[in-house]
């Protein structure tokens, strides 16, 4: 008999085709806002849904009592009210580690493109090529310290790529053990060594009760005037205001942004009035392959509830506030393989 699926935004043919193969029904939605995906629960009541972009709230959810699961298409899912979907029967299932490797691509592509302080290079060069080529200062990756802070999926991608460039890691996670890092990085469990210590602070966690305006004017105080802050998790890890005046006053040397806390980006965002500021429109899991990936697994998980399995990827509740913490910590036994003392 097969099931209703929305797709309020389209997926990629691997995953469109697993579900025709099953016998599904595909139903496109009428556009990527909530007003939309709401008119279309409510027309269509359909069995599952795969989201990628538009928020889904408890109405959105309510309004259909025949849903039985939500994929997120990818690893974020805080624009998913997960609690309302299990207080509905609702299962909430992701693609945790389909877009791991390009958004660790992304993070290590702006601290490059922060070492090397494009924008400025780049309103500069074309009128002023001595100034661009002499002047506008730049810095090598080698024997830098960059500090992860969580280092999950995407964090351990970025911590093995850092090391491979010859950089420091220094990795902060607290909800996971010290031997689940990766081999070559120094674990710490004091937070604020992350930001006094660092190169580059790059911040790889969802946005909860815990990691909200995580980032704040004293935790940026705390970094170097050389440091640069890299975010490509969520924009309300950090508290734009604060990181505006830091890279405008000199606090920090600047910041590359993939996510930002209104998206679309506000054009009156002061944040992009700063050459030392390098923003993405959040595309970090956007590569040809991690959508393909997310496709072909969000699809497989709308299969597995269909046939009764149990999902390889659900979205469990988690309390950040009361969950498991761990102390332990762990160095590395030597220098990245490569690593000039000159």
């Amino acid at each position: 008999m097969g099931w209703k699926i929305l797709l309020p935004q389209e997926i990629m043919s691997e995953g469109r085709k697993l579900l025709e193969d099953a016998g599904h029904t595909i139903i496109e939605g009428r556009g990527f806002e909530t007003e939309d995906v709401l008119a279309d629960m409510k027309e269509h009541q359909p069995d599952a849904m795969i989201v990628r972009i538009t928020p889904i709230t408890r109405e959105v959810i309510e309004s259909n009592p025949n849903l039985k699961v939500i994929v997120r298409h990818g690893a974020g899912f805080d624009a998913l009210d997960v609690k309302a979907c299990h207080d509905n029967g609702v299962q909430t299932l992701y693609a945790p580690v389909a877009n791991s490797t390009s958004v660790a691509e992304t993070a290590l592509l702006l601290i490059l493109e922060c070492s090397r302080n494009v924008t400025a290079l780049h309103k500069t060069w074309v009128d002023d090529y001595y100034k661009a080529k002499l002047k506008i200062k730049k810095n090598t990756l080698n024997g830098k310290t960059v500090g992860i802070i969580g280092c999950g999926n995407i964090g351990s991608r970025l911590a093995v790529r850092a090391l491979a460039m010859e950089m420091n890691v220094l990795a902060y996670d607290p909800y996971k053990p010290a031997s689940a890092f990766p081999d070559g990085v120094e674990v710490v469990r004091d937070l604020d060594r992350i930001f006094k210590e660092s190169d580059y602070v790059s911040v790889h966690t969802p946005n909860t009760s815990v990691t909200k305006n995580m980032v704040n004017k004293e935790r940026l105080a705390m970094m170097k005037p050389t440091a640069f802050l890299i975010n490509t998790a969520r924009g309300g890890c950090v508290v734009e205001e604060d990181l505006y005046e830091a890279c405008k006053n000199g606090v920090i040397a600047g910041a590359g942004l993939d996510a930002i806390r209104k998206e679309p980006v506000d054009p009156e965002n002061p944040l992009l009035t700063l050459d030392n500021v390098i923003i993405y429109p959040h595309i970090g899991g956007n590569t040809v392959e991690a959508a393909h990936r997310a496709s072909y697994f969000a699809a497989m998980g709308v299969q597995e509830v269909y046939e009764g399995k149990t999902p390889t990827w659900p979205i469990n509740d988690v309390d950040y506030e009361t969950a498991v913490t761990y102390d332990d910590t762990k160095k590395p036994d030597k220098k990245p393989a490569g690593m000039f003392d000159f």
